[in-house]
């Protein structure tokens, strides 16, 4: 009888990962399979290490315990919430609510490799200013507690409370793994942000060195968090954080900053023949001070002579133009550069044109270092990047009050993603907080007019706790959001706050582009072409998997593997609904969660086409002949069924039957769940 193999529901073995990944750099130090041969792989690198004798690195206690919650994969599931969602069918933005390290993992399969932008602002570890689990291998159990879905064992996930005061190690620990998760994400030049206070710069920039390698640090960027510093401060009045940032592979594509001053050039050239060059109305912006809108006609003031008469809406000509003038350029040479994205620049009623070249249009980030700085400048007046107190008066009109504290500016993440992101690029923050890089992603977008896409995780924290356990200083914070909450009627999450801070963001841009397509007829939102942008956002929580899958540590009791064996008799869970089975196994089956999928009637029973018809995935519970003969003439890559599909007394006969079937079409990868 032919064997169908069962579908992995868990998430991916890193442990297994990196053996394969050096086993495919020296093949020579394995023994068999993925065992190492650590003698060999030394000898190889030419190393002879004594373990008796001092070396270099950075230890800490529970290192060790870091790397055991690397390797050990998640059985946990992101359960979509559309209620709770914006555009849930089209959007390719994710928000996922739930304990980042879980979700981490739980990412590894389907976006490896992907997310071209990070950027993270972790717990500064100032006191009692950040949350994770007691028991790292009890994750998932320690955060179902945590939020209300099992019954609570006493474990909490503050650990920093009053009394612990500041422990570097538990830091550390917290964020080894995250970022060790974190990398394998990142495409091959991605790079990623932290944000991080004086407290533990030191110790994040020994772990990226450690994570990433000392050779794919970039910089370390001083940001001008604040234009009033206490006055009080006995010391020093402080006014700066730091943001780390590294490349996955350091690489030679240089960053964008703001805008050159200046940074355009003469098209005109005293001493060559006039000529006549045709201008795309897109590519030319005429200065609205001294372009306001209207109609121009034809003239010559100086040296160039405009030759059609045209109409100038919002600085720019609402139809293509011709120019007469002593150019460098011909017409040829001109739509070359244009096709690499250059731009035109008309300052003067002169009509001197100058041009932009897209290498030539930015500084390097923040090159202007003050004197006594050791480390490059973001502030406002060179950069344009906003302080705290810009964000939490932006944020005070969106949200109507203060109901985050110590909120970053959007111009500050936006002149991050402007560095390397381009159209179609993906940007992870496991930090979410106050959703500032959600909204600065869309806000991008807008400006740019280029389509940018966000993963946003952020942990529920309980807001009732957090105002039982905050200082006098944060606690009107807290109640201003718990007052939200009521307002609009839900729980009393951070979380909750994010979401709806990102909904009304999305609100307000919307209504911005609403009003520009009124005036310009353009549509740049809620579609899936070039160059238009993406407003909405599918919300995931993470929850136990809808399968009961089989836990390897069970007692050697025969009792208990008995009560085990029993409950795996119907492993579906009775509460799991077909949508979250189904976005389970996309996800474990390595698809991302915005892949489009596209329900089908195939011999009377419904099956899911996911990527076009890459992966079918049937959930009926009662499989036929018919059915599984229609998925395989569809000739996808992989097929998956439930195993309790297969029923009555002919079932071993389907499957024999539904295996042949398979193969017969090409379909090598057939399993059940």
């Amino acid at each position: 009888m032919y064997e169908i193999q069962k579908q992995d529901l868990t998430s991916m073995n890193i442990a297994e990962e990196q053996l394969r990944k050096l086993k495919e750099l020296f093949p020579e130090a394995f023994t068999e399979g993925l065992s190492v041969d650590w003698d060999k792989l030394r000898l190889t690198l030419g190393q002879s290490i004594d373990v008796g004798k001092e070396r270099y690195g950075m230890n800490w206690p529970g290192k060790a315990d870091c790397f055991k919650t690397i390797q050990q994969p998640s059985i946990a599931t992101l359960i979509p919430a559309r209620d709770e969602s914006v555009d849930f069918d089209k959007t390719e933005n994710l928000f996922i609510e739930g304990d980042n390290l879980e979700v981490l993992k739980l990412l590894q399969k389907s976006y490896l490799g992907k997310i071209k932008f990070m950027y993270f602002d972790p717990p500064y570890n100032t006191g009692s200013d950040f949350i994770y689990p007691d028991n790292y291998s009890e994750s998932l159990e320690t955060y179902l507690e945590y939020t209300g879905q099992v019954d609570a064992d006493g474990r909490k996930f503050g650990t920093n409370t009053d009394t612990d005061g500041r422990f570097h190690s538990k830091w550390m620990n917290m964020m080894y793994p995250r970022l060790f998760l974190s990398k394998n994400l990142l495409t091959e030049n991605g790079l990623i942000f932290i944000s991080i206070g004086v407290e533990e710069l030191c110790n994040l920039k020994q772990i990226m060195d450690e994570i990433f390698g000392e050779e794919n640090f970039v910089e370390v960027f001083s940001w001008v968090k604040t234009s009033t510093p206490p006055a009080l401060s006995k010391k020093s009045r402080k006014t700066n954080e730091y943001i780390l940032c590294y490349e996955k592979n350091l690489n030679s594509i240089k960053y964008n900053g703001e805008l050159l001053d200046g940074g355009d050039q003469p098209l005109l050239n005293s001493g060559n023949s006039e000529r006549e060059l045709i201008f795309p109305c897109s590519s030319v912006y005429f200065v609205e001070n001294k372009f306001p809108n209207g109609i121009y006609k034809p003239n010559k003031i100086d040296r160039v002579e405009l030759l059609d008469e045209i109409e100038i809406f919002n600085g720019y000509s609402k139809k293509d133009f011709r120019l007469k003038g002593e150019f460098k350029w011909t017409q040829t040479f001109l739509n070359e550069e244009i096709l690499k994205g250059t731009k035109f620049i008309i300052k003067s009623d002169k009509l001197s044109i100058r041009f932009i070249r897209d290498e030539e249009g930015s500084k390097r980030p923040t090159n202007f270092i003050k004197e006594k700085y050791t480390s490059p400048l973001i502030n406002k007046p060179v950069n344009n990047v906003g302080t705290n107190e810009n964000a939490s008066s932006e944020l005070r009109q969106l949200m109507g009050n203060d109901v985050f504290s110590y909120p970053k500016p959007v111009s500050l993440i936006k002149y991050l993603i402007n560095f390397v992101c381009t159209e179609g690029d993906i940007a992870l923050d496991i930090f979410a907080g106050s959703g500032t890089t959600g909204e600065s992603v869309m806000n991008w977008s807008l400006t740019n007019k280029k389509r940018l896409n966000f993963i946003l995780v952020q942990l529920p924290e309980n807001l009732d706790d957090n105002l039982r356990n905050s200082d006098s200083n944060s606690r009107k914070i807290i109640q201003n959001g718990i007052d939200l909450l009521d307002e609009i009627k839900k729980p009393h999450y951070l979380s909750e706050l994010t979401k709806e801070r990102i909904r009304r963001s999305s609100d307000f841009i919307l209504k911005e582009l609403k009003e520009e397509q009124q005036k310009n007829e353009a549509t740049f939102f809620n579609d899936t072409e070039e160059g238009q942008i993406d407003l909405g956002f599918k919300v995931f929580k993470l929850s136990k998997s809808n399968f009961k899958i089989w836990d390897s540590t069970l007692e050697k009791e025969p009792e208990a593997i008995q009560t085990k064996l029993f409950e795996h008799i119907n492993h579906i869970s009775p509460e799991a609904e077909q949508e979250a089975i189904l976005y389970e196994l996309l996800l474990k089956s390595g698809f991302e969660l915005t892949t489009p999928i596209e329900k089908l009637t195939l011999a009377g029973l419904t099956v899911f086409s996911i990527a076009e018809g890459q992966l079918l995935i049937c959930l009926e519970k009662e499989l036929t002949h018919d059915c599984l003969k229609a998925m395989a003439e569809m000739q996808p890559t992989r097929v998956i069924c439930l195993d309790e599909g297969f029923k009555g007394e002919n079932a071993d006969a389907l499957k024999t039957n539904a295996v042949q079937i398979m193969k017969s079409k090409g379909v090598v990868n057939f399993r059940t769940v």
